[in-house]
Parts: C-alpha cells; structure tokens; sequence
C-alpha cells in the first residue's frame, strides 16, 4: 500500500527560485482490473518556496522507497498520478509542483497523465 510517511524532507539549499526534475523510469503499480502490472515512468517538477520561507526539497532515497510502496497495489493510471502529486504537496508546500505519469502501452494505447499545484513557474515556463 503506497505509505506517504516513507517520505523524507531537507531544507531548500537557497532563497533562489529554481525548479527540481526527478524522473523514475522504473515506476510498477499493479491494474486493479486485470491484476498485471503497470509499467511506466514517473516525472516529478517542482520549485520549493525559499529557504527562508520554510521551503523543503524531498530526499531522493524516501522518494525511491515511497514509489516503490506502489508496486503491489491495484490503482488506476490516473489515481496514482493525483496521489503522488497530494502526498508530496502535503509534505513540502512547493511554489509549484508537477507529476507527469508516462504509461507503457497496454492493447495499443499508451497513457500519459499530468497532476499539477501552483502556477507554472515564470523562468520554466515552454519547458
């Protein structure tokens, strides 16, 4: 069961706004319809508010424990994307925040969902 308390938080580095990109290319949950696996890969975007505002920035290892809770757990495409995207507004308050799931094709369709928070970031901005 995905477990939001494996996340871990560090203080913002600056009081710069600058924008974090982490991609898992491993990412496994299971289909709650059909029981076979799902495959995909998982983008996280975000900008932490600044140091001096409290901002935080996730661990990296939490981060790989905390997708890795999903593996044997039957969720849609679409739920595991909002989910992701709630869990770690909850734990880091970014300035903005963005979770892109890119699903392997299953029956000829391949899927690609986007859960977003705050407003896209001026200097990110046609990325």
């Amino acid at each position: 069961m995905p477990d939001a308390k494996l996340l871990e938080v560090f203080e913002s580095p600056t009081e710069s706004a600058f924008v974090i990109e982490h991609i898992a290319e491993e990412f496994t949950s299971v289909c709650p319809k059909t029981g076979h696996p799902d495959f995909g890969e998982v983008t996280l975007r975000y900008q932490p508010r600044p140091a001096n505002a409290g901002g935080t920035c996730v661990e990296l290892k939490s981060l790989k424990l905390y997708y890795h809770s999903f593996r044997s757990e039957g969720i849609f495409y679409e739920a595991v994307t909002n989910q992701i995207r709630d869990d770690l507004v909850a734990l880091m308050d970014p300035a903005w925040l963005q979770i892109i799931t890119n699903w392997r094709g299953r029956g000829g369709i391949r899927s690609v969902i986007r859960a977003d928070y705050g407003d896209i970031p001026a200097h990110f901005r046609g990325r």
